[in-house]
């Protein structure tokens, strides 16, 4: 017996022209690229879309509440919208697909496919803004995330779970130094954020620092400066999200973020654009809100890690500015490239004795750290005779520690000096730290 045909047609015209209630709005302002809205009722972060005449979809995300109204910025380009346009509310789009397929991908600020490559089967959708683990949630660190880079893995060792700091002004060799590390490190996968980057860069990062063996392993969520703010802080969120995925999966997870200053900045246009009050340098305080909840998504769990390097770009050298002091105050240690070493060709620029990595007792073996102190020492004690050295005004023979320092000086600068191309294993590593400590004196 053959079911009976139903006409559906008058059904779903009665859906269309039901009244949407709370959960639409319409657009009654729009000051520069700031949208004022009566409606709908929707969430600090929540996500809306504006249906214009043309029915284009224009997405946005709401960021405050005045007067009653609420307060939208959009997330793409807003040609076409005008007066009286209706504006619906679409919370769940805070989420993004996750899957073994992403790896080799670039996404966009949304999570999607921008590389031609075709769509991503997802395996899970995980939510952007998951709140940060608990401190009784995290393991201890104690096992050393290996970089391949000499400079980092001898004299600054990081753990797996350890969050590190970037710190140089422009120019100094920070995305050479992280395109290396991504592709050189032993982490299982790499996940990398580039935030308010240069079109012109994006490629260049992929294909000259990168290349075809970091890229298999990695995931890139690229939201580039001409992107609205929101979209630029929703890259860095994707980005979050995906490295929880594969540290769930159980994997040791290497979270590139190229940079924190960019991801600030445009939280200080959306503070500005809502109405804060600027504090320090401009910086609203929702800036230095939403920092620690970026950082303290990554760290060492049950499942697996998440090791986090975040590039902070510093304005003028001055290295005491706002968001270098508050992100110093929250990491796990800081990489400081220094202008000078780069000026003489010395690359990666690490200045080394204003660098600290917070757990390296944690995680280095008693030889290392015994290497470490004597080279430091060294180090340290050749900078403070430079002047004199240099001038010819120091005397051989005055200071044991000293000559030693003087003697091995050219064999520390090449040890130290690497060139983005070169991979250095860890037993590698330590092997040469442990001859250039022997050459010191005791």
């Amino acid at each position: 017996m053959n079911a009976p045909t139903i006409d559906i047609d008058p059904y779903l015209r009665s859906v269309e022209e039901a009244p949407a209630g709370r959960w639409t709005g319409t657009v009654t302002a729009l000051v520069g690229l700031l949208v004022e809205s009566i409606g709908p009722a929707a969430a600090i972060g929540d996500f809306c879309e504006v249906v214009t005449a043309s029915r284009r979809h224009i997405r946005m995300q709401v960021i405050g509440f005045r007067d009653g109204k609420v307060l939208s910025m959009p997330l793409e380009e807003i040609d076409g919208l005008q007066l009286g346009d209706r504006i619906v509310a679409r919370g769940q789009e805070a989420r993004v697909a996750v899957g073994p397929a992403l790896l080799g991908r670039v996404l966009d600020g949304f999570g999607k496919p921008m590389d031609g490559k075709g769509p991503i089967e997802p395996a899970a959708f995980y939510d952007l803004f998951r709140t940060p683990p608990g401190p009784l949630e995290r393991e201890p660190i104690r096992s050393p995330l290996v970089t391949g880079i000499r400079a980092i893995d001898s004299l600054l060792p990081c753990g797996k779970g350890q969050r590190i700091g970037l710190f140089g002004g422009s120019g100094v060799g920070k995305s050479t130094l992280l395109g290396s590390m991504s592709r050189h490190n032993f982490a299982d996968v790499t996940v990398i954020a580039l935030i308010g980057e240069r079109n012109r860069e994006v490629r260049g990062f992929i294909e000259q620092e990168l290349g075809p063996e970091g890229l298999a392993r990695s995931v890139l969520v690229v939201a580039t400066s001409d992107r609205p703010a929101p979209l630029r802080i929703r890259a860095c969120f994707v980005a979050l999200a995906i490295a929880e995925f594969f540290r769930d999966q159980g994997a040791d997870v290497l979270l590139v973020m190229d940079s924190v200053t960019r991801l600030a900045m445009a939280q200080r246009e959306i503070g500005l654009a809502a109405g804060e009050p600027p504090s320090q340098k401009g910086y609203t305080p929702s800036v230095f809100h939403i920092l620690p909840k970026v950082f303290e998504r990554a760290g060492a769990f049950p499942t697996g890690s998440i090791t986090g390097f975040f590039t902070v770009l510093v304005e003028g050298d001055d290295f005491n500015e706002p968001i270098c002091d508050a992100v110093r105050a929250i990491l796990d240690g800081h990489i400081i490239l220094s202008r000078d070493l780069g000026a003489a060709g010395h690359y990666p620029a690490i200045d080394i004795l204003q660098s600290v990595s917070r757990l390296a007792s944690q995680v280095a073996a008693p030889a290392q750290k015994h290497a470490m102190v004597k080279v430091r020492e060294a180090m340290a004690a050749y900078q403070r005779a430079q002047d004199l050295i240099l001038l010819g005004a120091y005397t051989s023979g005055a200071n044991a520690k000293l000559d030693a320092a003087i003697k091995a000086r050219q064999d520390l600068e090449d040890f130290l000096r690497q060139d983005s191309h070169a991979k250095s294993g860890r037993e590698e590593t330590l092997s040469k730290l442990e001859q250039l400590a022997s050459m010191l004196a005791p």
